[in-house]
Order: C-alpha cells, then sequence, then structure tokens
C-alpha cells in the first residue's frame, strides 16, 4: 500500500494524465466533491484531469496520514494536503482565474480490484476552497452578513 501511494502521489504532481490513469480499473466509479458528476470510466477521468490542471497548473499534493488499511476489504484511506494557484478558469461551473494561492486538505477513499483503484471517493471542503478564491465571503464578514441578511429577507418573502 505504501507502494502505490507513493506512485499515486507522484503520478498527480507529475500531471501526467497517463500516469493516473494507468493506477485506475477501466470501469473506474470516481466521486470528486470538486466535479459535479459522479465519473465512470477513463475518458470522464480524462476530462476531469484536463479540467484541474488547466485551472491549477501548480497543484500538488502531500500525503499527511495513510494508508488506513481497511480489515474487511481491499480499501484504504488517505488523508492529504494540497497547494495550487488558480491561474485558469475554473470550468465547469465558469468562473475565470483569480490568481489566488489556496490551500486545503481532503480525505480519498480507495477501493481496489488487481492491483488498481475500482472505486474512488475525494472528499474536500468545497467551501474552505470556495472562500480562499474570494468567491463566497469570509466567516463573520460583513459581506456574510449581508448575504444572510438578503437570504432571510428572500425567504419571508416566498414563504406560503
Amino acid at each position: 500500500m505504501d507502494e502505490f501511494a507513493e506512485r499515486w502521489g507522484n503520478a498527480w504532481n507529475a500531471h501526467d494524465p497517463t500516469q493516473v490513469l494507468e493506477l485506475l480499473t477501466d470501469d473506474i466509479v470516481y466521486d470528486d466533491s470538486a466535479w459535479p458528476k459522479t465519473m465512470r470510466g477513463k475518458a470522464d477521468v480524462r476530462e476531469f484531469l484536463d479540467h484541474g490542471w488547466r485551472a491549477f497548473p501548480d497543484l500538488t499534493f502531500e500525503l499527511i496520514a495513510g494508508p488506513h488499511i481497511a480489515g474487511d476489504g481491499p480499501r484504504a484511506a488517505y488523508w492529504w494536503k494540497a497547494t495550487a494557484t488558480h491561474q485558469g478558469p475554473l470550468d465547469p461551473p465558469g468562473i475565470p482565474a483569480t490568481g489566488k494561492h489556496i490551500d486545503f486538505d481532503g480525505v480519498d477513499i480507495h477501493e481496489y480490484r488487481d492491483g488498481k483503484i475500482a472505486t474512488l471517493r475525494i472528499i474536500v471542503n468545497m467551501n474552505d476552497i470556495a472562500i480562499q478564491l474570494g468567491l463566497v465571503p469570509e466567516p463573520g464578514s460583513t459581506a456574510e452578513k449581508i448575504m444572510v441578511g438578503m437570504h432571510k429577507l428572500r425567504s419571508r418573502f416566498t414563504r406560503s
């Protein structure tokens, strides 16, 4: 598992889709908080990689902890940290580059078959990333208070 984790991290940090895709089964089911749909198959994952590295060409990952190996099957979890600069469009949904540097952490949950990842779930705090990119206001800020106030006002008018 340690060797696989190193290969996985190196593939991502190399920004080489071929290396990443080699570690996945052909029928991979890949669910990532940062993507609007569950990916099924390598073509879907390749599209995700292309979009992600276009938006964050300096994206790098560092393993914090893991692998945490499941006792009841071929599964493992990893806790990692990422850093990146938003240098290209975030598409979807179509957000232009902000030039902002972000730091965030997340968790990978891998299920393996034949030495490759067959099912992958990646969990990240998208709200934290949106705050760092300036897409939503900081907690406790005046902008957040205005946003909450507008939501309360809207709710008052839309109730039956």
